[in-house]
């Protein structure tokens, strides 16, 4: 891989030892994946953030790059970690799971990592600009970056999305190269697609389906920005899949699949296990302005059932923002809570058995990681059935 003789410098460490392990992190990336060079990025979105999930060894690798006086030198925000960082004492975190969490939030602070806790880094502020390169990890963030922001980005690794954070570049290879962004599957929908949970089972149904693929979804209607957040999640999870297409004319003859309701089905027969749920989950990913608005205004001059939670997610911007609708949502007696979520909080310390959600993506990993049962549930009948 070529390298400006700035770039050299960085690797034989004349600007630090910080710098010179990032540059070796990405070049060594870039010759597994053939890259050509590095490219300049304007953003970067950090994974591996959650005590959870990268145990001791994560946080060991952060604090080594934090002790080295590394500091992001692009707008970098970060993933949600383990536990609400107010109310960990309620979700039933012990003392020493707390420390060791925020000491793997104060590493990221120290290198200059904006303290978001969100995989909707699109609703806090960091918006790339169309057409420009950015260094994203969350899976579904980099579906929607792809495909509705048409930024460029791989699926990165949090290690390589913060060591491209520190250098400011990334190895230019993968989607990042727009003969690589073109569709190679054209999917044709001949079903009505309604609500959030429409869309993440086609997005889990298209991945089911079509692995490893780009696709066109053709006739895609009725959507929002909610909507498509939930289908780039969806097909993040069930698929190897980074980016699709529904805008624009296709100039090139495709392989066809044709998607109906019942292969919704399938898929929804297929991430559903049996018995009653005793916890609703939604906010995977995390919850809008808008989603909690809609939320507060179902629950309105209702109360959850006794024996029940539901358990609202959402980023620690969108819950300060929608304050005055989160009161209402905990006054009917549900509980909203920021900067984590049920796939990457230790959820069988909530005490629930089953678990039940409109997200494809929290059914799958909450079912394959914490062992408790999932299954998937419309918004409209657990405002019928969990409520009096």
């Amino acid at each position: 891989m070529y390298l400006t003789k700035e770039e050299e410098k960085m690797l034989d460490g004349e600007y630090g030892l910080a710098i010179q392990k990032a540059i070796q992190i990405l070049v060594a990336i870039g010759d597994i994946f053939e890259a050509e060079y590095l490219i300049n990025i304007e953003s970067a979105q950090i994974s591996g953030v959650s005590y959870y999930n990268i145990g001791d060894a994560g946080l060991e690798f952060l604090e080594e790059f934090s002790n080295l006086n590394a500091k992001v030198v692009v707008k970098s925000t970060l993933n949600p970690c383990g536990m609400d960082l107010d109310r960990w004492r309620e979700m039933g975190i012990d003392q020493e799971y707390y420390e060791k969490q925020m000491r793997i939030i104060k590493a990221f602070e120290k290198m200059g990592v904006e303290i978001t806790c969100t995989c909707t880094p699109y609703f806090v502020g960091n918006i790339p600009r169309s057409g420009s390169h950015i260094a994203w990890s969350e899976s579904s963030a980099v579906v929607f970056a792809n495909s509705v922001l048409n930024a460029k980005t791989n699926r990165e690794g949090g290690p390589s999305a913060l060591a491209s954070a520190i250098i400011g570049k990334t190895p230019y290879y993968g989607l990042h190269k727009d003969e690589n962004r073109l569709p190679n599957f054209l999917v044709k929908i001949e079903t009505n697609l309604k609500t959030n949970l429409d869309f993440s089972l086609l997005g889990y149904t298209i991945g089911r389906l079509i692995p490893s693929s780009i696709p066109y979804i053709y006739g895609l209607k009725n959507y929002d920005v909610d909507k498509l957040k939930a289908l780039s999640a969806a097909l993040a999870t069930s698929g190897n899949i980074s980016m699709f297409h529904f805008k624009g004319k296709i100039k090139d003859k495709l392989e066809k699949l044709t998607i109906d309701k019942k292969e919704l089905e399938i898929s929804r027969e297929m991430l559903s296990m049996n018995g009653e749920p005793d916890l609703i989950c939604i906010g995977c990913p995390h919850c809008s302005y808008n989603e909690i608005l809609y939320l507060a205004k179902a629950v309105k001059k209702k109360k959850l059932k006794k024996n029940y939670g539901l358990w609202i997610w959402t980023s620690k911007g969108v819950f300060l923002r929608a304050y005055k609708h989160v009161k209402i949502l905990e006054n009917a007696g549900c509980k909203v809570f920021k900067d984590t979520c049920m796939v990457v909080y230790p959820i069988k310390l909530s005490g629930y058995k089953h678990m039940a959600s409109n997200s494809c993506k929290a059914v799958n990993y909450v079912a394959s990681i914490s062992g408790l049962k999932a299954s998937l549930i419309e918004l409209s009948d657990v405002f019928s059935k969990f409520f009096e």
